[in-house]
């Protein structure tokens, strides 16, 4: 009964003149959905859920897809001591196919001592060409990870920080992340960023003091939401 009183108030209230809010009457403002529950109402309280309508974004879904629009093309410092295949069909989170990514630490130990591969678009791409996209909207990046053996260490997974002549508009990381040898899904924040121009969707770092031994993990389902 008490929720059909406040009902009837606040249909009252529509009639007395009152004018709508500002943040919802704006043209520019986002969609929302108003959701009222009995609880809520109880307790003097009406919850706004408002629904970001940035469709999911990838940057890897599976190998020859349509969605992919960055490619594992910018090999850090040289590419000498990672091997990549993006064709992996074995135990992939989903899909067909999923990445496999081995890092030489040997390799390194004797040469550079770190590696990395960055996605960028269009290929090979290190800001002196345009391209990227604008990703205004998306509010994270999310992806899975998992080491063959666990306890493989990535220094930093990273979203933009392209520079040179077309620079990304922004940066954002995680990292160090320890991986597990069954599947995680992990998130970059991109809240708060401008994302109005990236290149550089996606990339990893590490290095051979962290994997003392081997270093061998695999991505899937790689996207912006």
């Amino acid at each position: 009964m008490r929720f059909y009183l406040v009902f009837l108030a606040l249909l009252a209230g529509g009639f007395c003149g009152c004018q709508k809010s500002p943040a919802l009457s704006s043209t520019n403002s986002k969609s929302v959905d108003i959701e009222i529950m009995d609880e809520e109402v109880k307790n003097g309280e009406i919850e706004i859920i408002s629904f970001n309508s940035f469709s999911p974004f990838y940057v890897f879904a599976d190998k020859g897809s349509r969605k992919n629009h960055y490619i594992p093309s910018g090999f850090m410092p040289d590419g000498k001591c990672v091997s990549f295949k993006d064709t992996w069909t074995n135990d992939c989170h989903s899909g067909n196919t999923c990445l496999r990514i081995v890092y030489d630490v040997g390799c390194s130990r004797a040469t550079q001592k770190w590696a990395g591969i960055y996605w960028l678009n269009p290929a090979n791409n290190w800001g002196q060409r345009k391209g990227g996209f604008d990703l205004t909207g998306a509010t994270k990046l999310t992806f899975w990870a998992k080491g063959e053996k666990g306890g493989e260490q990535i220094q930093e997974f990273t979203v933009g920080g392209i520079s040179g002549n077309y620079p990304d508009s922004d940066t954002a990381y995680i990292g160090s992340v320890i991986l597990s040898s069954e599947w995680r899904k992990y998130t970059i924040d991109l809240r708060g960023k401008d994302l109005s121009y990236i290149s550089g969707g996606f990339s990893w770092t590490t290095n051979e003091e962290v994997n003392p031994e081997s270093c061998v993990f695999f991505l899937d389902e790689i996207r912006f939401e």
